[in-house]
C-alpha cells in the first residue's frame, strides 16, 4: 500500500566512443585549474625560492643583513651553512645562512 513496487533494470550497453570524449571533457576545468595554479602560485614561488637561493650564495665578508627574526648586523664571517653576525661592536652571534632575509646597502648600520 505505501511502498511501491521494484522493478529491476537490464545493464546499460558497453560505453560508445561518445561517452568516453564526454568524460576527457568532463576532467577539462580540472586540469584547466591545475595549469592556472600552477603559473599563479607554484612557479612565482619557485622563482622566489631561487632568487633566495642566489643571495643566500653570494653574500660575502662585510655585507649588512636582516634576519628572519629582524636581527640586523654585518657578516662577520662564513662558513658553508653558517655565518658569523656580528650585531655589536664585540658581540658576535652564529647564524643559519638561510635565517638570513635581505642584504641592506652598504652604510646602514651604524
Amino acid at each position: 500500500m505505501f511502498i511501491s513496487n521494484a522493478f529491476a533494470q537490464a545493464a546499460p550497453a558497453a560505453a560508445p566512443a561518445g561517452d568516453m570524449a564526454s568524460s576527457l571533457m568532463s576532467m577539462l576545468p580540472l586540469l584547466l585549474m591545475f595549469v592556472v595554479l600552477y603559473f599563479i602560485m607554484i612557479r612565482p614561488q619557485m622563482k622566489k625560492q631561487k632568487e633566495h637561493r642566489a643571495m643566500i650564495d653570494a653574500l660575502a665578508k662585510g655585507d649588512e643583513v636582516v634576519t628572519a627574526g629582524g636581527m640586523l648586523g654585518k657578516v662577520a664571517s662564513l662558513s658553508d651553512s653558517h655565518i658569523g653576525l656580528q650585531i655589536a661592536n664585540g658581540v658576535e652571534v652564529q647564524m643559519q645562512r638561510s635565517a638570513v632575509v635581505q642584504v641592506l646597502p652598504k652604510g646602514t648600520i651604524k
